[in-house]
């Protein structure tokens, strides 16, 4: 498939306009408890637009030495990402809470952390813990091309 067609594949649901909110972990396992928490929080989704996703991490990924790159949960057998996508911002609080309460609810059985293109900007303040052990590496790296801090935003490592 052209990657163009692949990029556009779901324009249709997710149209310019729409609030966003997500948030993610890594699991090593869809434990039953993991499983029981998806079953009681993905159904309560408050519109179709929002989604939930289970990557695999599999493959050539486990491959790779665990410091090789700044991916820090190689070890991870699947990421969960809760996208939540509204189209209306008076329903921004009860979109958001959706989210909120479903990752609240899958955490315990996580890694913690979670994959840095699927979280929200409150997700700041846990970037040590989305790197993993790669974190103070990636903040010497950091500090050596970046000490002012220019490229601060989305999910910052600060230098």
């Amino acid at each position: 498939m052209p990657y163009p067609a692949l990029n556009g594949a779901f324009d249709a649901l997710v149209p310019p306009g729409l609030q966003h909110y997500w948030k993610a972990v890594f699991l090593d396992e869809l434990t039953p408890e993991a499983i029981d928490a998806s079953m009681q929080h993905g159904p309560l989704v408050p519109t179709v637009n929002s989604t939930v996703h289970f990557y695999p991490i599999n493959g050539a990924c486990h491959d790779v030495a665990p410091d090789a790159t700044a991916f820090g949960h190689r070890d991870a057998n699947f990421a969960l990402v809760i996208a939540g996508m509204w189209p209306d911002p008076t329903q921004n609080a009860a979109n958001t809470a959706w989210v909120k309460d479903y990752h609240a609810a899958i955490e315990p059985f996580s890694q913690g952390g979670g994959y840095v293109n699927f979280l929200s900007q409150d997700d700041q303040p846990q970037a040590p813990t989305n790197y993993g052990a790669n974190y103070d590496r990636l903040r010497a790296v950091k500090r050596a091309y970046d000490p002012d801090n220019v490229f601060h935003v989305n999910q910052n490592i600060a230098p």
